[in-house]
Parts: C-alpha cells; structure tokens; sequence
C-alpha cells in the first residue's frame, strides 16, 4: 500500500507540538530557547506520553517522556502527576504553607505550573481529585518536616519518583467505593511506565532517568561537527552496573533466575520503572487487592500470574539515576526519547541529524556505502539525491519531526527513503508492532547567548 508524501507527512505531523519560550522585554532570560515534540505510535492506544510545563513558583522548565508497557494507564497517570510532585518537592516552605492555607479557607491556589500541552495530550478529570488529595498529603508532609534548609534539585527529583509510585501502590491497595475510579487506580499499578525527564533552570540542567528512555544533549564541536553526549543510562540487562545492583538486592540462592534472557525475572526488559506492582508487592497483597478488586481486574490474564521464583519482593524500583551537567555555549540543544528512537538510530546519528537541522548547515561528509558494491548509477541517485536535501528548504518545521522522519524512513545510505517510509507507516496496527516501537521525542533548544 502506497502512500503520497502528502499523505505521509500528515501522518508525521498528526501529533507533533512546538513551544518558543516568550521573550522578556527583548532580552531573553531563559536559557532555553522552546522545544520540538512528537509521537509516532505503534501500538493502538500508543503506550509512550510527553510533558512539559514551566514551574511558576520556582525558576526552572519540566520535560519528560514516558513509555508504558503492559497498556498505557501507568505512563498515563506519570505524565499528569510527577511533574506535579517535584515542582511540590522544590518549593521554598513559605510558599508550601500559602498552598495550604489557601486549600484550608478555599481560596484560589497559587498555579504551580503552566503546562505546554498538544490536544490530544490527554488529562484524566474523573481522577483529579484523588490525585489532587494525595499530593496535598505529601506537601503537608513537607511542611512537617521543614528543615529550613533550601531543597536540592537531584534530591527532590528522587523523592519525587519516589513518593508518586508510592502513592500509586497506595491508592491501589485502598481502593475507591466509585467503581470507576477503582478500577482506574488498579490498571494504573498493575501497568508499568519508564520516565525520562530534564529539568533546566539557567545554566543547570538535572536529567532523572528511570528506565530505558534516554537524554542525549548535541554539541557542536570547534570544527561545526556535532557530537553526542549521554545524560542518562539504560536500566536494563545491558547495564552491568544495573545487573550488579539488583543482585546485591537478593539473596545468592536467587542469582540464577532474577535476569533470564535479559528480562528481569525473565519477564520485564527495564529494571527500575513505575507501577508494576506485579513486581513490587508481596503475593499475598497482589492475592488480597486482585480478589478484592473490580471483575475486569480478575479476567485480566496479566494480573492473574505471578511472576516465576518470586521470593524476596520488591524487585523493581523507581528510583531514578540523577545527572547533573552545567550548560556550556557549545551544547545547542537536548533530546529526550523513548526506546522507540534508540532501537533504531545510534545518538551520534541523532545529535547529526538535529544539529543539521537546526542550522540549516550540512556538513558535506564523504558518502559512506560501507561494503556495498555500488553502481555508478546508484551512486548518481545518493549525489543527485544529497544534492536535493541540501536546497529544498526543509518539509519539517519540526525537530523532532524531522527525527521520526529519519528514524523510520533511512535506509543502508543513512538517507530517507521515501518508499521505505511509506511501507512502514502504511503497516496495519498488528504487523506496525512487530517494526518498530512507538517512539516519542523531546528536542530542546539552548540559548547559547544567554548561556
């Protein structure tokens, strides 16, 4: 099945978003310049979400992405609520205490954030108030608790993760007598959800990783090449150090069977995620909650089963791995994706392809055909073709458009091939999974003059 280009870009550009940060009076403070985001689903419902949102009461910008596994109400849940909780765990005492008292005589709340959101960034209204009650349990806590001292960013972003996926185990082992909202608060423990998020003020830049999306900021180099630098790591087997960490967790006698084919327990590809209760709770909850709980949740065969050589739970965690990098002039901008992306295309190609394109400058490398026998004519086409990519001026006015582009369309050449392109997005939803991923992607863009 064929599609035309037309017929091809209005399937990219279905869900993509842009945000440019406002200028303040014709000098601009922020160091980030705005943003690029987009989803390119695979599954039906897609299981990836994205967030951003300016935090109104401190300085700073939230980013995230999130990839659900085990259905989407987990990733879902993550996009709404964590961004809520680490702008509550950076907030100065004073103003967590004009919060409260404001909620107590049912005066107007100080807005904490002012979200950036496509339409069909969906937000749940049935759940807000349980959600809204458990965030004021933990601002409340907060007050009791002030030190006085102010709050570091790496630590409120680790209590953040930490204490929204307790309270998704929490709300789920209550229940709610509405019968909706209790099987809402059940779907959400028992899926799962990765979350990768960057949180910048000036020159600090914080990336929280949980999971096996990732951070990858461009830098240009002297010469006007472009490099990649890493910001976070994988949470899976292919990280040795997270191998390490979940056997030291364990008893010997479970060393054999915690990682099997490279799942933990054999089951799950990330190591550290939200949800997933089916890895977090002991068997005798997940019995009680399950028998307990609402019909659907009983006739859900992914409920039902519990894990093999389940001996010393928890296994899984949410506890991000916290990097902290101070902006240079030369780092131009960050990308933010889920799996999806790095399936697919190695982050020295992505930070190429997004630094080309923000600069609307190609660096003329040599065509590498590596090891392929190549006809003359074959070889006119890739010139004739680089040649045509280097005048049109770009179809995308979108970075990460033009990524996904990139991502499902490149072929042997590192080029895009636009028959390959439509095959891929013209694939029914069954077949659509067994390609590629759902892939969701932040890029964001420094202001190297403020820098």
């Amino acid at each position: 099945f064929y599609l035309t280009p037309p017929q091809v870009n209005s399937i990219l550009k279905a869900n993509e978003y842009s945000f440019k940060v406002p200028e303040f009076d014709g000098k601009n403070v922020s160091s980030v310049l705005g943003f690029d985001s987009n989803q390119l689903p695979a599954n039906a419902p897609i299981e990836d979400r994205r967030s951003a949102a300016t935090c109104l009461q401190t300085r700073g910008m939230l980013l995230g992405v999130f990839d659900g596994h085990a259905g989407c109400a987990c990733a879902q849940a993550v996009s709404e609520r964590l961004f809520y909780y680490i702008a509550v765990s950076l907030l100065p005492h004073e103003t967590l205490l004009e919060i409260e008292n404001a909620v107590e005589s049912g005066r107007a709340l100080l807005p904490i954030l002012q979200w950036h959101k496509h339409p069909n960034d969906y937000f749940s209204k049935e759940a807000s108030k349980l959600y809204f009650n458990s965030l004021r349990t933990y601002w409340q806590e907060l007050i009791d608790l002030n030190s006085g001292e102010t709050t570091d960013v790496k630590e409120a972003l680790i209590n953040a993760f930490k204490r929204l996926d307790n309270d998704i185990s929490l709300e789920a082992q209550v229940g709610d007598t509405n019968s909706f909202l209790n099987y809402l608060v059940l779907r959400v423990a028992f899926s799962g959800a990765t979350a990768c998020v960057a949180h910048v003020d000036g020159v600090d830049l914080h990336v929280a990783n949980t999971g096996d999306s990732r951070a990858m900021l461009g830098v240009q180099e002297e010469d006007g090449s472009w490099s990649a630098v890493n910001l976070s790591y994988d949470h899976n087997a292919q990280n040795e150090h997270e191998v390490e960490r979940v056997k030291m967790e364990h008893p010997k006698s479970e060393e054999k069977s915690l990682v099997k084919q490279d799942r933990l327990l054999g089951l799950l590809m990330p190591f550290r995620a939200f949800g997933d209760v089916k890895f977090k709770w002991s068997i005798e909850l997940q019995k009680r909650v399950i028998e307990s709980g609402p019909d659907q949740l009983n006739d859900n065969e992914y409920t039902k089963f519990i894990p093999p050589n389940y001996h010393t739970p928890p296994y899984l965690t949410a506890e991000p791995e916290v990097i902290h990098h101070k902006l240079r002039p030369q780092d131009k901008f960050l990308v933010l994706a889920t799996d999806g992306l790095w399936e697919t295309m190695h982050r020295q190609d992505v930070a190429r392809i997004v630094g080309e394109y923000l600069t609307g400058v190609h660096h003329q490398q040599p065509i590498a055909v590596g090891g392929y026998k190549v006809t003359l004519g074959q070889m006119h086409g890739l010139l004739t073709e680089r040649r045509a990519r280097i005048s049109s001026v770009f179809e995308d006015q979108n970075a990460a458009t033009h990524l996904i582009r990139h991502a499902v369309g490149n072929n042997e050449f590192g080029t895009v091939d636009h028959e390959r392109l439509s095959k891929m997005l013209s694939l029914p939803e069954e077949l659509a999974r067994m390609y590629r991923d759902d892939i969701t992607i932040i890029v964001v863009q420094f202001n190297s003059h403020v820098i």
